[in-house]
């Protein structure tokens, strides 16, 4: 299964922008811009995360944003603005992303360069 967006203008949820998403059970990719083009994959296995958010405009064009919050160092968020059938979008991320994290035995991408609290009694025995 595959999904195929543009990003769309908020005047009528019309998609006049060269931003196209698409998704599939494996990966996420994102390609922007018309002389100068830029694209951006993420793999399924490393979505630890996706969050749906509406605007009040975005709600009377019928689009949405969905937000996907990975593991991967060089795009810790990767943004779907004003798409349509947002909320399928979601939940098939969602589900991929589940999916290939069990097919490659991947437990968690979670960065962890952030500091680890160890207890200093524990490290003694």
């Amino acid at each position: 299964m595959e999904f195929r967006e543009r990003k769309r203008i908020l005047f009528f949820g019309l998609p006049w922008t060269f931003t196209v998403y698409t998704i599939t059970e494996e990966m996420l990719n994102m390609k922007r811009g018309f002389l100068r083009t830029v694209e951006d994959d993420c793999y399924m296995y490393k979505v630890t995360d996706v969050k749906m958010e509406t605007t009040l405009m975005e709600r009377l064009c019928g689009v949405a944003t969905v937000i996907c919050y990975t593991g991967d160092n060089t795009s810790p968020t990767l943004t779907l603005y004003h798409i349509k059938h947002a909320r399928e979008v979601k939940e098939f991320i969602l589900k991929a992303s589940e999916e290939q994290r069990m097919k490659r035995r991947t437990l968690n991408t979670l960065n962890l360069n952030g500091v680890v609290d160890v207890d200093s009694d524990a490290l003694d025995m």
